[in-house]
């Protein structure tokens, strides 16, 4: 395209170079985890402008809240104890899984709780609290949340579409040999629900039912006229994972029928990243609010010894969340631990990101893996003042330029590897809200795309400066 454009302009003279819009959804980052030994992570962004973090604590005893103006600063902000279990009886065990909606003027948490006499007696219950900062709310218990059966039941969500208020929730359907399913209900009140519920998902893949046959933790978020549901399947170990429901958002929800299942997880494990049973995740949304942001917990290793319910290493974490050209979610993989990644789309291909195949930089479309086209930009291998772009999917493998190419090659330790895979981060050259990449010792000489592959060049002309402009999403 670079050489047909060029021609062009040879035979009519100089023409603007195309220009795509500035991202709806620029590029935010945030370094993981966000907190050890919390699981089950809930991160609510109020209108007050502070972020509100719950999660499961690993002795199971109580409720904790944080609060922050950004996701980052979670991981600093004061802790405090809400709710605390009873000392005999019902929620007096096992407190797992909180959630915390703000409805109608006040706060509520949803939780699971056993019983002191059966920890296994897991229930849905709900807190209420009144004062505009839920760290230090007046806290009154609502009592449990009644479905169709006494049974095994928790993870309880809340959700609004088309001002229909919902829960959803796992359940253990008693005449089945499996452990959980997924259920939706219309809600009477925030700790009551109406109707008949409806069963969304059963464990029936292979992937669902590893160790234990379990749907759990559903998540919901909307985008483009469909509502999408995540869910957690299989045991908490690394085989832990998340599947996908959808509906569009003006269907009847509580029709089953509805619903579509993806017949594959969305988000598994990843060994090359170290990331490890990620699961029972929620949604929210960057600062700037136009990103959205899959928030969940895994661990770090895969091999753990005895129950994992005993193991007290799962950690909170947050990524970007993609969205296909179809309007369905790229969940990606659990990305590294350290800085999360980037995309870099094309200042004049919008739907072109840069992208490796089989080792070699180009730029394209609708790519498949994503992971392909994220890249985390960490202080250039040469030292500070510049910055490497390393593979989100081969840590330790960079962009480098070979013979004026940009390839993606594994750091070999070397001086000259160094040098051709560093580069200054500047203003882009066709626009300043972009970015262009100057090599570090080839001055002069910028990333740009050419013919979609990705090439070392001077710039001198519109196009090569167009080339040589991306923006980061």
């Amino acid at each position: 395209m670079a050489v047909l454009v060029g021609l062009a302009a040879c035979l009519v003279g100089p023409a603007p170079a195309a220009q795509a819009a500035v991202p709806a959804s620029p590029a935010v980052t945030y370094t993981n985890p966000i907190a050890e030994k919390r699981a089950d992570p809930h991160i609510f962004k109020h209108t007050d402008g502070y972020y509100y973090f719950t999660a499961t604590v690993p002795e199971y005893d109580r409720i904790v809240l944080r609060r922050a103006t950004t996701i980052q600063g979670l991981s600093a902000a004061q802790e405090v104890t809400i709710w605390t279990k009873h000392s005999s009886g019902v929620m007096g065990a096992h407190i797992w899984a909180p959630e915390i909606h703000f409805i109608d003027g006040k706060w509520y948490v949803y939780f699971a709780a056993g019983a002191t006499n059966d920890v296994w007696a897991i229930r849905m219950y709900v807190l209420e609290g009144t004062g505009a900062n839920p760290l230090t709310a007046t806290w009154t218990e609502k009592g449990q949340i009644k479905t169709q059966w006494e049974s095994f039941s928790l993870d309880a969500t809340t959700f609004v579409v088309n001002g229909v208020r919902y829960l959803s929730w796992a359940q253990r359907d008693p005449s089945v040999n499996n452990n959980t399913d997924i259920y939706l209900a219309k809600m009477a009140n925030p700790w009551t629900i109406t109707g008949t519920p409806v069963m969304l998902s059963r464990p029936t893949y292979s992937w669902e039912t590893v160790g234990y046959k379990v749907n759990e933790g559903p998540a919901v978020i909307q985008h483009g006229g469909k509502v999408f549901m995540s869910y957690s399947a299989s045991a908490t170990d690394s085989n832990y994972c998340l599947g996908l429901l959808s509906a569009p958002a003006s269907a009847d929800l509580l029709n089953a029928a509805n619903w579509t299942k993806s017949s594959t997880p969305v988000f598994t494990s990843n060994a090359s990243t170290s990331q490890y049973g990620p699961g029972h995740n929620s949604f929210t949304v960057s600062e700037d609010g136009k990103s959205d942001i899959l928030v969940y917990h895994d661990r770090s290793y895969k091999d753990i010894s005895g129950d994992p319910l005993n193991d007290p290493n799962r950690r909170t974490r947050v990524q970007k969340l993609y969205w296909k050209a179809d309007g369905t979610p790229d969940f990606g993989i659990p990305v590294a631990d350290g800085v999360t990644p980037q995309r870099f789309s094309s200042y004049n291909f919008a739907d072109r990101f840069i992208r490796h195949w089989e080792y070699r930089a180009r730029i394209e479309a609708d790519v498949s893996p994503l992971a392909d086209s994220q890249f985390r930009v960490v202080t250039g291998l040469t030292g500070s003042g510049t910055v490497s772009l390393e593979s989100t999917n081969f840590p330790g493998y960079y962009l480098r330029h070979k013979n004026f190419e940009v390839w993606l090659e594994k750091n070999d330790g070397t001086t000259q590897f160094a040098g051709d895979a560093s580069f200054h981060k500047r203003a882009g050259l066709s626009d300043s809200a972009g970015i262009s990449y100057e090599s570090y010792n080839n001055a002069g000489r910028y990333i740009r795309h050419y013919n979609y592959l990705l090439q070392l060049q001077t710039p001198s002309t519109a196009t090569d400066r167009a080339d040589a402009t991306f923006y980061a999403q």
